[in-house]
């Protein structure tokens, strides 16, 4: 079986790690914490890094950095993971949709406008498949209506927008190095900015908020979300690879782009004139030319021992939101009509050149 994706451990992986367990230091304090934390902050254009346990606990982190809670919306697209919705659900604020745009999947900044109401707090965008958002227009809107925006940019390292770093652009920034990412700590994420209080906030708020006077003595609820040395370790190594790992993502497009191009009713991944789209997942669309479903085709790849993922469901057909009494009635055409037709490749950094084209070999004798 050709997995979708795994990690891509060939550095300092299994060195920096061993370091940890030889010294002793392998819980939340270490200097691999710290090292990866600023190294990170710095590659996306930004002053303070704080890592967590995970690329949800990052956002929730985030939006309770910037005390979002009950009564408070958050705009997010509906085209997503559902993680993105979660945390706002957990700041017991409420997630406003936006439909997707259908030429980068991400969300429509055409239709934020209309979605702001006197309790909205926040914008999120997410960065779909290692294709950046739009950012300036969500900026000038964030701008004229004092909102914060929060980037989710789990999918998206180094991706760029305008020769800006993804995840360096809004006031508050979230990643996360799941085994699938780009660049990997097996779980975990990291909260990025350029203020220092909000900075401040999200340091104490992982932590428990020991008071800086007296530990053990607690001012606010807060949570245990930090990342231990090991797996900071690992993100070390494997940042000291990420244009290389980066670059071999971008490698698997041009090479499946080059197979399928010519293949009809297969609708290609993006790539926006004032982006670079890092392709974190390889990701088409299955049109009604091509001449069988993407489930189908889902299914005739599994045969061939070829492993592959649907898009997204959208937020609004979720069951826990619907119980919830959310998003009753509303419909997202996009973003149906990419969760029908949409499903991504294997797309490992990995990945061997004659793997990628025994796939498109296995799509073309459909």
């Amino acid at each position: 079986m050709i997995p979708v994706c795994v990690p891509l451990l060939e550095g300092k992986e299994l060195e920096y790690v061993t370091d940890c367990i030889k010294t002793n230091w392998i819980s939340s304090k270490g200097k691999y914490v710290e090292e990866f934390e600023d190294k990170f902050a710095k590659y996306c254009g930004c002053k303070y890094g704080i890592t967590t346990t995970s690329g949800t606990t990052a956002l929730h982190l985030a939006l309770a950095s910037l005390n979002v809670k009950r009564g408070d919306e958050v705009i997010i697209p509906a085209s997503t993971m559902i993680a993105t919705a979660f945390a706002v659900i957990y700041c017991g604020a409420t997630p406003v949709l936006v439909d997707a745009e259908p030429e980068t999947w991400n969300m429509d900044v055409n239709q934020i406008e209309e979605k702001i109401t006197e309790k909205t707090k926040v914008i999120m965008p997410v960065h779909i498949y290692g294709h950046p958002c739009d950012m300036d227009p969500i900026m000038k809107i964030a701008s004229e209506h004092d909102l914060y925006v929060v980037e989710d940019a789990a999918e998206a390292h180094g991706a760029e927008y305008k020769g800006k770093k993804t995840g360096g652009i809004g006031d508050v920034n979230c990643f996360s190095f799941y085994a699938n990412k780009i660049i990997t700590t097996g779980e975990g994420g990291m909260v990025v900015t350029n203020n220092n209080e909000i900075a401040e906030k999200a340091r104490l708020l992982k932590d428990l908020a020991h008071s800086k006077e007296k530990r053990f003595l607690h001012t606010d609820v807060a949570f245990n979300y930090r990342m231990t040395n090991i797996q900071a370790a690992i993100g070390m190594a494997q940042f000291e690879r990420i244009d290389e790992l980066v670059q071999r993502r971008r490698r698997n497009a041009y090479l499946y782009n080059s197979l399928l191009k010519d293949v009809d009713g297969i609708e290609l991944p993006p790539e926006k004139e004032w982006a670079k789209n890092v392709y974190w997942m390889y990701a088409i669309l299955i049109e009604d030319e091509f001449g069988r479903s993407r489930d189908e085709l889902m299914k005739k790849l599994e045969e061939k021992g070829i492993e592959t993922r649907m898009f997204f469901i959208p937020m609004h057909e979720q069951p826990v939101f619907q119980a919830m009494g959310l998003f009753s009635g509303e419909h997202y055409l996009v973003a149906e009509e990419l969760a029908r037709k949409g499903l991504y490749l294997p797309s490992s950094s990995g990945l061997k050149e004659e793997e990628i084209k025994y796939i498109c070999d296995a799509i073309k004798m459909m």
